[in-house]
């Protein structure tokens, strides 16, 4: 069974979270909502995530600092951060969370469908590469049985030609069926 995507939503006002839960509804993606960037923090230690969407302006932790602390850790780099923010006076802001790891930068209010259609790229993006990891997963685990089996025929056929007697058939024989049930000699 593949795992559903999800969605980071962090924000300091419960409203705007509910209001971006809203905006997800119906997309395959599972939204977990946090009230700043110290839950961020503490929610990525135990989920992973297709994307994350980032209020840039809230108390304490703002979400500049957040997402250098996302992309500081090796396991949280790659996850893509989407930055919403109120503040639409600066462009050194959304240059600033650029400059942090955002792969966007959306001002308030922003179109609704422009942002699911953002998270919408994230989480196909996120469900194509695990599908290509268990891919990769299953080549390497068919890769080391092949492996298994070449070796078992090299050994059977060495063990064929250094003596024809039905001893070495016999052997030759078990390590055969050893290597064809999977179990190797």
């Amino acid at each position: 069974m593949t795992q559903m995507a999800k969605a980071l939503l962090v924000d300091d006002r419960r409203e705007n979270l509910m209001a971006l839960e809203a905006i997800l509804q119906g997309l395959p993606v599972q939204s977990v909502a946090v009230e700043s960037g110290e839950a961020a923090l503490k929610q990525l230690l135990v989920d992973d995530f297709a994307v994350i969407l980032l209020d840039a302006q809230m108390p304490d932790m703002d979400g500049f600092e957040t997402a250098t602390h996302i992309k500081r850790r090796e396991r949280t780099r790659h996850v893509p951060i989407i930055f919403l923010t109120a503040a639409d006076r600066d462009a050194q802001l959304a240059l600033r969370g650029y400059a942090a790891g955002a792969v966007d930068y959306l001002t308030k209010p922003f179109d609704p469908w422009v942002l699911r259609a953002k998270v919408s790229v994230f989480v196909e993006l996120w469900v194509k590469t695990r599908q290509l990891a268990a891919q990769s997963d299953l080549v390497r685990e068919r890769d080391a049985q092949w492996r298994v089996l070449t070796d078992a025929v090299d050994e059977a056929t060495a063990l064929l030609r250094a003596d024809d007697g039905s001893e070495a058939r016999e052997r030759a024989l078990d390590i055969l069926e050893q290597a064809r049930w999977g179990n190797p000699g």
